[in-house]
């Protein structure tokens, strides 16, 4: 933002270039053009535009790392999938990136998962065939691999199979739009954003979140107050090089059952359950915040409180929401006492 006082140097500027004709409407276009404060993207509290969301199935085992694509997403969810790995769903809205993958397919959960977020353009490599016809009937535009194809699906050859899928997701979007594809912009989900912690916490030095066959963790870095993440005792890093971990991490105990579906194997898809209400933990600012987390319906956005029932507020930059059942642990920072003074 600039100041009353600058801005009226400016417009004296423009005015003296212009001269006086068309003054008053010169002045009141320098005005707006300086005051308007910067876009902030509603999903992440970042610098960005609110654009149409993309929602990216993604994989995450060893033999798809490193990703690429996930530092330009505004909200990353961690999902349990068969056999107690994890799979993740990024959501892009702010930027996005011209290659993400490697893409994988989709899953019951991510059904009412993201209903909150509005016709979003869902991509992914495939379902299986009794899923389909639910995708078909959510409030989806399905842009995945299986209605798109090889223009925008394209094989990395120097990936094996099943992990060599990537979107081209700049020229994928590119042609939504050209095709005249509802997809609907950001909007906010359920939470708020302030640059201070608002709600009373406790600092930790890291944390371990546990699903049957993965684990992660996460380190509070200071120098770019984002959480570094590892994924089983590993650094998880991009294809560029870079940890990746969020500004706000946010672990969301939900219940974890059976569903209906199963994979080629025969193993049977979890579903995880994100409307109703439950525990939760908000993580900023090297902190932790003991959470309630609220969704009444699958189209309401999912509310955050703390202890008192006060709104807990993210810290602006991307996100990661660990959907799990079990408990994380956590390891409280340990301050060192003052050393005695002598007298």
């Amino acid at each position: 933002m600039f100041s009353k006082s600058r801005i009226f140097f400016i417009t004296l500027a423009y005015l003296a270039i212009l001269g006086t004709a068309g003054c008053a409407s010169i002045s009141q276009k320098v005005t707006q053009l300086i005051a308007d404060p910067i876009q902030t993207n509603v999903l992440s509290g970042r610098e960005g535009t609110n654009g149409p969301v993309l929602v990216v199935k993604i994989d995450d085992t060893r033999n798809a790392r490193p990703q690429v694509g996930l530092e330009f997403a505004d909200v990353v969810y961690i999902e349990q999938v068969e056999g107690g790995l994890t799979r993740l769903a990024a959501v892009f809205s702010s930027t996005i990136p011209s290659r993400i993958g490697p893409v994988r397919s989709a899953r019951i959960s991510d059904i009412d998962l993201f209903a909150q977020y509005g016709r979003v353009a869902f991509a992914y490599s495939g379902a299986q065939q009794k899923l389909l016809p639910v995708i078909r009937a959510a409030n989806l535009s399905d842009v995945g691999a299986m209605r798109r194809g090889p223009v925008f699906y394209e094989t990395d050859p120097s990936r094996i199979q099943p992990y060599a899928m990537f979107l081209n997701a700049q020229l994928l979007m590119a042609n939504e739009v050209e095709k005249g594809t509802t997809i609907d912009t950001a909007k906010n989900v359920g939470w708020n954003f302030s640059q201070k912690m608002e709600n009373k916490g406790f600092e930790i030095s890291d944390v371990t979140i546990h699903w049957p066959a993965q684990k992660y963790s996460a380190s509070w870095d200071t120098a770019s107050k984002r959480w570094f993440l590892n994924v089983n005792s590993e650094p998880d890093l991009s294809d560029l090089g870079n940890n990746l971990g969020p500004t706000t991490l946010v672990i969301q105990l939900v219940s974890i059952t059976p569903s209906e579906y199963g994979d080629k194997f025969g193993g049977n898809t979890p579903f995880s359950q994100t409307v109703g209400t439950g525990k939760a933990y908000v993580l900023r600012d090297g902190a932790v915040i003991a959470a309630t987390w609220t969704r009444p319906d699958s189209l309401s956005p999912t509310t955050w409180a703390d202890a008192t029932g006060a709104e807990i507020k993210f810290a602006p930059g991307q996100i990661w929401v660990a959907l799990t059942d079990r408990e994380p642990d956590f390891t409280r920072k340990v301050t060192s006492a003052p050393s005695p003074t002598s007298k």
